[in-house]
């Protein structure tokens, strides 16, 4: 399963971008998302997108 940004908490200050060893995550009409099709979830316990994100509950798993 891919994660998610949600777009009503993220403060758009592009630091799951840089971390993101995939290129999955992109700056989009004023907002960062995930392209599913290439998250891994970073194959750990914690994605980084999640672990450098400065606002909890913003980088989520994908319903």
């Amino acid at each position: 399963m891919a994660y998610k940004i949600v777009t009503e908490t993220c403060t758009v200050c592009g630091a799951c971008e840089f971390e993101c060893p995939n290129a999955a995550i992109r700056f989009k009409k004023g907002a960062y998302v995930i392209d599913p099709k290439l998250c891994t979830e970073c194959d750990g316990d914690k994605p980084r997108c999640a672990a450098v994100c400065p606002v909890a509950d913003t980088c989520v798993p994908a319903a």
